[in-house]
């Protein structure tokens, strides 16, 4: 038997774990309807109190007991909760002076936290739960990594998801150490606000200013928070003030640790949409100049001046570079070559504003430069970027990466970082109403980004937040730990999520019910079914899924415990029978003009209820769901877009048919199905589970493998096919991809193919610019190309495919 000291050792050396029964050793949160005391050190950082006000709060949700809370009281009780930063309070000092915290693991770290049980950790004391952060934010985020292992979700308020009732919690022995994040800065963009969360706060929050503002940013702060997320872009668009504007909203952010940045068309934390275009007589008593720094350096300068000494005592990520007022291109030279060395001027002299004002080594002030849309061409052209700013990559606006930094930019001090989007307004289409990019995606692409050292800073464009909530929780905890759900694991994410936000007896049912909502959204986002056609089977065979999944989300319905049901309704149902709705909308009034099976009328009638219902679900959303805490929220046809209107649809069975798409003869071949693989030394080309078009696609990891010459296949990995033909003669084959773009500048996305050992042909399926194709391509979730090949003979053939360049990933392959 071991002794009792050998005992204690064993179980400090275990993770902690949540029991709701007392077991030895364990630390009683609750138990016989008390709750442990909590101490803190008024001293500590404001946020270290905000997040233990918030931890007493979610003792008494789950527990409806309050704890006391203790602000340097030097006498602790038997069994206490003490929270700390180290170097910071008198609690977490004392107990590493005594060597019952190891200090090394915290001292000096970014954002890293343990969380502990502690044995006689100090005179009078028998056993306490003690919450020790490197920094402010670190000890916050052990707060709430504690209140998330008790049962509180993240989402508690933003989705009304309400925790079970425990009449007794303990926290068992052991240590939790955390730490630190994969990525530095962490967060999100609030963007494109003007039909959601805008008027929802201007409604239902800020109802003072009419606005985004103050009281819904504090939401939104510890919301971030419980995210472990730590970095924002706030919202920007005409029908929001700047976020200086209020002058509580920067305030409240340095309280709560966050630190503020600004977007790409924001430079020096300055909203141009506002404080240039339409406030800027207000703050200086005279109509601005043009937004042209090569002929009005001065003003726009001063501009940027009194921004970062406005700043100066907040913790923040300026913006450099320049572009027009909104999301449009500097203004200047017509001339590149001209345009690149403005550009070069404009950031030389951000940096002497910053210098000057701020009173520190420059190295030391976290920039960024985000090289989006056409401010990419700008960086290629030439553009000298002072080694100590970070390089924010952009995705294409659809989720695909354009460019990740080359072996030398990786060596940059500044590092590099992403931008990237899971709602987006702009070309080819918006998608604003519901969420549908799947965290396979995300990961694929986030996961290539950190493998190219793009670990600096990570920011999503979230839209509004909601309904965006899982994606967006899935982003920010792939950002703390890029270990746990890599490509291949992703896919797992959603009946984690649903496990701790349902509970288990539902998670398995709602993970398969969003795997298949995210497949069907990869071929055509809802908000793109306009722009994308399918065959009549295509659309018979969608319209057959998304049945199931909404009688599956409707059945669960009735399964999921009312103080639940307004959260399932907002992170369930609604997307899933909106986007089903969307779906009979677009595809039967394409039937009804067609006249399909001669039931014109019918379909034309299936249309127009469709259309109807979406209405009704979201006017529930707005007006009942959590007593119309979200009214205003959701608007299901955002920048009122034709796809969101009632389509045109046969208004009698004898109008003239439309063409109907129908299939051609094709067989089509599952990317997974290969019947052997090979990968050279130090890569492995493996399934990933809920990538892409079919719902599985192949890659080659690790994602930053070099690129294989076209002549030089032998070093590529590949898989092969055994496919049966029956006839013999000309036949195409049709490989579809993830449409991804190349790594770095100049780089492609090939594969290679050969039949029964003929010679390989390579094909790029990455459109050299964002063109026509490109734009066909976001919107139907694949690229492809097409080889033609000669088959002797009926029967069994061979098909190759090889895969070529970091972040190739084939789906499927069709033979006709």
């Amino acid at each position: 038997m071991l002794g009792i000291s050998n005992f204690i050792l064993a179980q400090k050396n275990k993770s902690i774990a949540i029991s709701y029964i007392n077991v030895p050793l364990s630390f009683p949160v609750v138990n016989e309807g008390k709750s442990s005391a909590i101490y803190i050190d008024e001293q500590d950082a404001e946020v270290v109190g905000i997040a233990t006000e918030a931890f007493k709060n979610d003792i008494n949700l789950l527990t409806k007991i309050k704890p006391v809370v203790f602000k340097n009281n030097s006498s602790l009780s038997a069994y206490p909760v003490i929270i700390g930063t180290i170097g910071q309070s008198f609690y977490i000092n004392q107990l590493a002076k005594a060597g019952k915290i190891n200090k090394a693991t915290l001292l000096g770290k970014w954002e890293t936290f343990s969380i502990s049980v502690i044995e006689n950790p100090l005179k009078g004391v028998k056993r306490a739960l003690v919450i020790a952060g490197s920094d402010r934010r670190g000890t916050a985020f052990g707060v709430f990594e504690l209140s998330r292992m008790l049962g509180v979700s993240p989402l508690y308020w933003w989705a009304d998801v309400k925790p079970a009732h425990k009449p007794r919690l303990f926290v068992t022995a052991g240590e939790n150490l955390m730490g630190p994040p994969s990525v530095k800065y962490r967060g999100i963009f609030i963007n494109d606000e003007d039909w959601g969360i805008q008027p929802w706060a201007a409604n239902k929050m800020d109802t003072d200013v009419k606005d985004l503002g103050p009281k819904a940013y504090t939401k939104i702060f510890e919301l971030l928070l419980r995210l472990k997320a730590n970095y924002i872009w706030p919202g920007m668009h005409s029908s929001t003030k700047a976020f200086y504007h209020y002058a509580n909203n920067p305030i409240i952010a340095d309280k709560y640790g966050i630190v503020l940045g600004a977007s790409h068309c924001e430079p020096m934390l300055r909203n141009n949409v506002f404080e240039w275009a339409e406030n800027f007589e207000h703050e200086y008593g005279k109509k601005p100049g043009e937004w042209r720094y090569d002929l009005n350096k001065n003003e726009i300068a001063t501009y940027w001046t009194d921004r970062v000494k406005q700043s100066k005592n907040f913790e923040s990520v300026y913006t450099v570079g320049m572009r027009g007022i909104h999301d449009g291109s500097m203004p200047g030279p017509k001339d590149k070559n001209e345009k690149v060395k403005l550009l070069g001027e404009v950031i030389k002299d951000q940096r002497n504003i910053l210098s000057a004002n701020l009173s520190r080594p420059m190295n030391t002030v976290p920039q960024i430069f985000c090289p989006y849309k056409e401010v990419l061409s700008l960086y290629q052209a030439g553009l000298e970027l002072p080694d100590d700013v970070t390089i924010v990559w952009a995705d294409d606006n659809h989720g695909y990466i354009r460019q990740l930094s080359n072996t030398e930019e990786q060596k940059r001090s500044g590092g590099s970082g992403v931008y990237y989007h899971i709602s987006y307004w702009g070309a080819p289409h918006d998608y604003l109403w519901l969420s549908s990019t799947s965290p396979s995606l995300i990961s694929y692409e986030l996961t290539k980004a950190y493998q190219y050292k793009a670990d600096r800073l990570w920011v999503i464009n979230v839209g509004d937040i909601k309904p965006a909530e899982m994606e967006t929780q899935f982003a920010m905890d792939l950002a703390w730990d890029v270990t746990k759900w890599t490509p291949e694991k992703a896919h797992r994410y959603a009946e984690s999520w649903a496990t701790e936000t349902f509970g288990a007896p539902f998670a398995n049912k709602i993970a398969a019910i969003k795997a298949v909502y995210y497949r069907l959204a990869q071929s055509a986002k809802p908000e793109h079914m306009s722009s994308v056609n399918f065959t009549d089977a295509e659309a018979d065979q969608r319209l057959d899924d998304y049945e199931v999944i909404y009688k599956d989300a409707l059945a669960l319905n009735e399964k999921i415990p009312g103080s639940l049901k307004d959260a399932y309704f907002e992170l369930i149902l609604y997307p899933v029978e909106g986007a089903y709705l969307m779906n009979q909308k677009i595809l039967y009034a394409k039937k009804s003009l067609a006249n399909v099976d001669n039931k014109a009328l019918l379909y034309a009638q299936k249309s127009k209820d469709a259309f109807e219902q979406i209405k009704k679900i979201t006017l529930k959303y707005n007006e009942e769901i959590a007593g119309g805490k979200w009214d205003g929220m959701m608007d299901y046809r955002p920048r009122k877009l034709p796809v969101f209107d009632m389509p045109k649809v046969a208004t009698s069975a004898v109008e003239t048919r439309s063409i109907r798409i129908k299939a051609d003869a094709r067989q089509f071949i599952g990317a997974t199905t290969f019947v052997d693989k090979s990968s050279p030394n130090g890569t492995s080309l493996n399934i990933v589970p809920g990538l892409g078009l079919s719902g599985r696609g192949i890659s080659v990891f690790p994602l930053n493998f070099p690129s294989v010459k076209d002549n030089e296949l032998e070093k590529a990995a590949f898989a092969t096919y055994n496919v049966i033909i029956k006839t013999a003669g000309e036949h195409h084959i049709e490989v579809k991809c993830l449409p991804t773009q190349g790594v770095i500048k100049g780089s492609k996305v090939r594969y290679a193919i050969s039949v029964n050992n003929d010679k390989p042909q390579v094909i790029n399926v990455s459109p050299a610019s964002e063109n026509g194709v490109w734009k066909q391509n976001v919107l139907q979730g694949f690229a492809s190309g097409i080889t033609k090949h000669q088959i002797t003979n009926k029967g069994t053939i061979t098909i190759k495919i090889y895969l070529l360049d970091p972040g190739t990933v084939i789906n499927q392959l069709e033979i006709q």
